[in-house]
């Protein structure tokens, strides 16, 4: 069942004339050029630490491509402390959890928002063992059965430097973005999170420069 999206932070569709859902249009432009030679993406975008900002990049930037008809997944591949399921108002009682696990197949686990071309793979319940489930030859075919069937797969995940889910996805995906708070975050911090994700061999698309500096 489709629900209303009550969230303010989602400006890409409240408010897509806005010049702030232009720049999330323009992010969507030069991920395009980056990755133009592929037909469908899987794009992580994640961060340093937590509190970046993030979730709100991921989910305007789904939107953008959305809106320009691209069929879309958002995956919450942060299985200790997801998040899109409250920002798109939808149930979590089952999700990618679920789905590594077996419990649940895709067609009835992935959800259809209230905007259209743009699906959502909720976190379903926290797991014991999140690394070893985001680790595993189910989570691989998950992604590459995900690609057959849509034009883009974005996944949020938790931060590089709390615990190694991100990079794990990372090293699966065709791309990175680091989403980075301006004025918050340490020099060495994003240079030891860029090295774990280098570590990988993950490709990096770019940094987002988030909020304004204090």
């Amino acid at each position: 069942m489709r629900r209303s999206i009550n969230d303010s932070s989602l400006i890409a569709y409240t408010s897509p004339k806005s010049p702030i859902s232009e720049v999330y249009r323009l992010l969507r432009t030069k991920i395009h050029f980056s990755l133009k030679d592929q037909e469908s993406k899987a794009i992580v975008v994640t961060s340093s630490q937590s509190g970046e900002g993030k979730t709100t990049t991921i989910s305007n930037l789904a939107i953008t491509y959305a809106q320009e008809g691209k069929k879309v997944i958002l995956i919450d591949a942060d299985l200790r402390k997801p998040s899109l399921h409250r920002v798109f108002s939808m149930p979590n009682h089952q999700g990618l959890s679920t789905l590594l696990t077996g419990l649940t197949n895709m067609q009835d686990t992935i959800q259809e928002t209230t905007i259209s071309h743009l699906s959502l793979l909720t976190s379903g319940p926290i797991p014991s063992n999140p690394s070893d489930l985001i680790d595993s030859s189910v989570m691989k075919e998950l992604l590459k059965d995900l690609k057959e069937q849509y034009d883009v797969i974005l996944i949020d995940t938790p931060s590089v430097l709390a615990v190694t889910d991100s990079v794990i996805v990372s090293a699966l995906c065709d791309g990175v973005i680091m989403v980075v708070a301006s004025g918050k975050v340490k020099k060495d911090h994003l240079k030891k999170a860029k090295e774990q994700l280098d570590h990988v061999n993950a490709q990096m698309l770019g940094v987002v420069l988030n909020k304004e500096a204090r």
